[in-house]
Parts: C-alpha cells; sequence; structure tokens
C-alpha cells in the first residue's frame, strides 16, 4: 500500500481508502476486529484499458470519495456517492469477512480538463450579460494559457522522445469537497455531511472550477459537465486549502501571490503578495477555524483569517487578512541553511487555538503560536528513540483526545538487541494534560465541518441580505463614526504628522 487514510461511519464502524502500488483503490470496513473489502473503484476489466488510480480521499463520515485516475494519457476525477446505511446494516449482519455481496458505488460526477474550441470562444468579446460566453472565454484563455506554458518548459535531455514525453504528460488535478456554504448551494433541508459541491483545479491552470453535484440528465448522461461557478486568478495555482467551516478557499499563486475567496459573498477576502518573491508557494493551509454562529449576518462581515505559508526554499510566512483589514506577513522560520532542517510537515492542530505543529527532516517537532510568530514547545521522544521516517513521518492528531500520536524506531547508536532495534513503538503526546496549551485548548462540536450554514440560491437573495442587515446597523455605524471624528479633533497635530 501506498496510502491509507480512515473515517468514523458510526461508533462502531469505520472506512477506510487504500491504494497500492499498482493503483488500485479499494474501500474496507472496519467492524468487530472483521476488515471487509466493500468496493474496488477502479476494477480492472481490459488490462489494455487499466485505470491507474493518482490520488483517493475519503470525505468525513463516510457518504462519499473522489479519485483522480488515469489511463492512456487522460486523467479525470470521479466522485463517488457511498450507499453508507446499507453499508451499516450489511456490516452488522456479515459472517463471511471475504463476502463480496455489498451494495454498489454510486459515481456521481466526472471531471476532466475543460475542451473548450479556443478560436470560437475567443473570436469576440464576451458579454458580460450572458455568463455562458463570459465563461467559455476564460476557459478558453485557461487552456491556451497551460498549453503554452507547458511548451515553453526545457526538456530533461535533448532526447526528442523524453521531450514528447514530458510534453504530453497528463495533468493532474487537486480538488476540494464543499458544504453548503454561498450563492447557488441547494436551499434542500440541511442534512449533516450533505456534500453539494466539489472545487477542481488542474496543473498549470489560473482558474478554480465548482461543480454541483446533481444527477446527469437523462438524455445525455455521457456528456462531461461543465463547470457550474469559476473562480478566475491572474496567476498559476500552485496550492490550495479549504478552511474547516468551508467558507474560505485559500490559492497559492505563482509570483508568491495568496489570494484568498470568499464563498459567500462570491467575491476575493484578500489578494496578499507574499515577501519572498524568490520561491516559489508550495503549500498553504489554514491555522484555526471559522467561529460556529448561527448569526445569519456573517456574509460580508468576516473574522480575521490566519494562513500558514510553506516556500519551496524551506521558509514558513504566515498571513493574518480579513475583510476591510490590510493584510499583515510574518516570517515564522527562515530558510534553512542546512537541508536537515527543512519542514516536512506543517499541520494546523485544530484543537489549540492559533497553533501548528512543524516536523523537520532531522525528526525536530514544535508547536508553533503562528498568530503571535512564537515557539511554543519542543516535542521529544524517549532518549532511546527517534522519530520514524523524519522525512514522511507516521503520525495523526486526535481532536477528541486533544492528542499526537506518533511512530518511533529504536535509536541505533543505543546499545539494544537487534530484536529491540527493529521494535518501534507509538508514543503518545497528551496536550490537555500540559498546562502550557490550556489558554489554548478550544472545543468545537464534533463535527464542525457539517455544522448548518445559510445558503441562497441566487446572488440576490445574498445582497438583498446586506443591504437590509446594513440598513439595521446604520444607528451603531453612525455613532462610531461621530466617535472618530471627535477622535480626531483632540489630536489634530498628532493624527497629521502619522
Amino acid at each position: 500500500m501506498t496510502s491509507i487514510q480512515m473515517t468514523s461511519m458510526s461508533k462502531t464502524m469505520y472506512l477506510l481508502g487504500t491504494v497500492d502500488d499498482m493503483g488500485v483503490a479499494r474501500v474496507f470496513g472496519y467492524h468487530s476486529d472483521s476488515i471487509h473489502l466493500l468496493c474496488v473503484t477502479n476494477i480492472m476489466e481490459d488490462i489494455n484499458k487499466r485505470s491507474i488510480c493518482l490520488s483517493f480521499e475519503l470525505f468525513e463520515g463516510g457518504n462519499y470519495g473522489a479519485a483522480s485516475l488515469s489511463c492512456g494519457g487522460a486523467v479525470w476525477l470521479e466522485v463517488y456517492q457511498f450507499p453508507s446505511a446499507a453499508w451499516l446494516k450489511e456490516l452488522e449482519n456479515a459472517q463471511n469477512p471475504n463476502s463480496s455481496e455489498w451494495s454498489p458505488v454510486t459515481v456521481m460526477i466526472q471531471i476532466r480538463p475543460p475542451k473548450i474550441p479556443t478560436e470560437k470562444a475567443l473570436s469576440s468579446p464576451p458579454e458580460t450579460s450572458q455568463p455562458t460566453d463570459f465563461l467559455m472565454h476564460c476557459l478558453a484563455l485557461d487552456i491556451i494559457r497551460s498549453s503554452s506554458h507547458r511548451l515553453e518548459k526545457p526538456p530533461f535531455s535533448t532526447d526528442e522522445g523524453k521531450r514528447k514525453e514530458m510534453n504530453e504528460s497528463p495533468r493532474h488535478c487537486t480538488w476540494h469537497f464543499l458544504l453548503p456554504c454561498g450563492p447557488g448551494d441547494s436551499k434542500a433541508e440541511f442534512q449533516p455531511g450533505l456534500l453539494v459541491a466539489v472545487a477542481v483545479w488542474w496543473s498549470g491552470s489560473c482558474n478554480l472550477l465548482q461543480y454541483f453535484l446533481k444527477k446527469p440528465p437523462k438524455s445525455s448522461p455521457n456528456v462531461d459537465p461543465m463547470p457550474d461557478v469559476l473562480w478566475p486568478n491572474a496567476m498559476e495555482i500552485l496550492c490550495s486549502a479549504i478552511s474547516k467551516c468551508n467558507r474560505y478557499i485559500a490559492l497559492g499563486l505563482s509570483d508568491a501571490l495568496v489570494c484568498v475567496w470568499d464563498r459567500r459573498s462570491g467575491a476575493p477576502l484578500s489578494l496578499v503578495l507574499m515577501p519572498e518573491a524568490n520561491s516559489a508557494l508550495f503549500r498553504v493551509q489554514f491555522v484555526d477555524c471559522c467561529p460556529v454562529t448561527d448569526d445569519d449576518f456573517q456574509i460580508f462581515t468576516a473574522e480575521k483569517v490566519h494562513l500558514l505559508i510553506l516556500c519551496k526554499s524551506g521558509a514558513i510566512q504566515t498571513v493574518t487578512t480579513g475583510r476591510g483589514t490590510k493584510p499583515s506577513t510574518k516570517q515564522l522560520s527562515e530558510r534553512p541553511k542546512d537541508s536537515k532542517d527543512l519542514p516536512t510537515v506543517t499541520a494546523s492542530v485544530l484543537f489549540l487555538q492559533g497553533l501548528s505543529l512543524v516536523m523537520q527532516r532531522s525528526g525536530k517537532m514544535s508547536i508553533q503560536d503562528v498568530i503571535n510568530n512564537t515557539t511554543v514547545c519542543f516535542l521529544t521522544p524517549p532518549t532511546t528513540h527517534l522519530i520514524a521516517t523524519p522525512h514522511s513521518p507516521i503520525y495523526a492528531l486526535n481532536s477528541k483526545q486533544q492528542s499526537l500520536f506518533i511512530r518511533g524506531d529504536q535509536d541505533t547508536s543505543c546499545s539494544v538487541t537487534s530484536e529491540e532495534r527493529s521494535q518501534s513503538q507509538l508514543f503518545v503526546f497528551r496536550f490537555a494534560e500540559s498546562d502550557i496549551f490550556k489558554q489554548h485548548v478550544v472545543s468545537y462540536p464534533e463535527s464542525t465541518r457539517q455544522q448548518q450554514t445559510l445558503s441562497y440560491n441566487t446572488l440576490k437573495e445574498t445582497c438583498n441580505l446586506y443591504l437590509q442587515k446594513r440598513a439595521q446597523s446604520v444607528e451603531e455605524r453612525n455613532k462610531t463614526l461621530t466617535q472618530t471624528w471627535e477622535q480626531l479633533q483632540e489630536n489634530p497635530m498628532k493624527n497629521c504628522s502619522k
């Protein structure tokens, strides 16, 4: 196996998703100390048309999954709906772990890189009153730009075969599962874990594409779906992340730009130019969650958003931004002089407000306060052990137990037997038991990703609510404006000097 992940279906059942070195993706069910093979997403029916799974991901709760597949130079994304309720009953009644009679998986959507006739789409300027024409125009420009970018890349050698192989290599995709949040989302009765859309971007592209998960028309079931929403960007997308509340999408762009989109307003929250202009952005992630609130007026008024930006040089930057505020950037760590100090893991610790776990190739581990730009503490295993495979550590953060689980191997420099040297240990760091973290511990609902969020069918409904709330707050805003003018009049010279 090359990858494995797990999500809880119920208190006693778990879903496991795996990919092996042959590119086969499988879904297993774990129940009553038994593991059952529930499905194989890319069954090989014809060896000449065998699809290879490039990446596989389970959605929290086990209701959905998605896989990036490749076959014969083509690449596409499939989103699955798992029969979770049926599987739960079947697992409870299962007698034979090798049984193959399980409810089938439904393919909700197949997404391929857009193919637009560029000549027709670019023959005339798009009409702003026709969203479809504007969408086709943007997609056509993106296709031309990404194709030119790939052809301009220098070959690894002068060999014509390798040159052709490189230029025709399939594009890879990155995706994010989306819950109801903004205009156009389903207005149906909310259900926990209800997936409404998927956001996708392809390598070399400047556009983030959003597809609603709806049943394909019976008249043309094999037609490739067109994106329902397009989030355009000025530069090529290099990396992306979505906030835990599903409201914000952060995109790391070329030329050291970071763009944060607000799904509720449908507009950019912020565009930040990073100081590391000479280093490409490698990873972007949100540090803390959005506050859980029942207040409907959270559409245009945003809390501060904190991001952790990892550059290819190894430097780590932090960004604090929000609507109507000037973004601020800080350097959490400089570019390492020694390759052993390069970070291999930067993970947000969701149950510790504003803190992130940072691991390095050397095996060093620390908890960083991203908001205040400080190191809270270092985590060290017993002197007899070292962190196993620090270039790709095996670890898990558990929000319910507020703990870090990580694998450690015996230190070969210690005087131990060969049998002890081959044994691995699982170490547990319990943050809730330390006084250092008490001020940072936060309690979220069991699944903040499944909180109910307000959704609207049209942008008109969103704007009407904004104007309504704006009118209700006019008295408070006038009061704030008066206080500001009074402060300016009391200290005119001081403010002018600033």
